[in-house]
């Protein structure tokens, strides 16, 4: 049976700047099933950016309801959505967003510190999502001894160390020369085989077909959402090659 994993209903949050009103989403309904692979896009101003914060619980809606693998989410104080958001989601940024003075490990491990992990199961598990993304003799390493494409897979890494069921990637490959960003694909296409569901947010066409399904976005609300009749599969490509 098919399990419902985000449940949108009616999401709508406006801002006040000055005396105006912004409304960066109105009445947003999306369900996300367990395990999909979902790309959510939209022109700068669509309300692409609020959607994710809201789905990764960095900000909470001003009405609507918001339920994440089973817990209602929306009107949540900061730090019970703190917990659910280490617990739940994994993040990936176009920035990396790595401490630059800490080694590659380290920066993985970090979540599970705020997890309540011990010293000996941060260290195994660091390893283990360390090696999952090919950076098994890198783990030493800090961040400007390692690639554009190096440093993407630690991102990647510290999203997975904790099992969240939720991926959020947020424009991944956007500092990433193409050939880097084909290898970052082909990683996401292998932790969504390994039962992940993700969510990546893009402008870009060429990245989002990797996508099972695409959502788009315009003026704040989801002006298309349809399944992907011409996935890239990069796995394939590779296997061509």
């Amino acid at each position: 049976m098919m399990q419902t994993i985000i449940q949108l209903s009616n999401i709508a949050k406006s801002y006040k700047v000055g005396t105006e009103e912004i409304h960066a989403l109105r009445s947003v309904s999306v369900q996300i099933i367990k395990n999909e692979y979902v790309a959510l896009m939209g022109p700068s101003g669509s309300g692409k950016s609020t959607l994710m914060n809201v789905l990764g619980c960095l900000d909470s809606p001003s009405s609507g309801e918001y339920i994440l693998n089973g817990i209602s989410v929306a009107q949540m104080l900061d730090n019970r959505l703190a917990e659910v958001r280490n617990k739940e989601i994994g993040f990936v940024f176009q920035s990396f967003n790595l401490l630059p003075r800490s080694t590659a490990l380290d920066n993985v491990m970090l979540p599970l510190i705020y997890a309540g992990f011990n010293k000996a199961e941060r260290l195994k598990r660091g390893k283990e999502v360390l090696e999952q993304v090919g950076l098994g003799d890198r783990i030493m390493h800090r961040p400007n001894e390692l690639s554009g494409g190096q440093r993407q897979r630690v991102a990647i890494a510290r999203a997975l160390v904790n099992r969240p069921a939720i991926i959020l990637a947020d424009e991944p490959t956007g500092n990433l020369d193409s050939k880097t960003s084909v290898e970052i694909m082909a990683l996401f296409e292998e932790i969504h085989q390994n039962g992940n569901t993700i969510i990546l947010v893009t402008h870009e066409e060429d990245i989002a077909q990797h996508a099972h399904r695409i959502v788009r976005l315009k003026d704040g609300v989801v002006e298309k959402d349809y399944k992907n009749e011409r996935i890239i599969s990069v796995s394939n490509r590779l296997l061509q090659s």
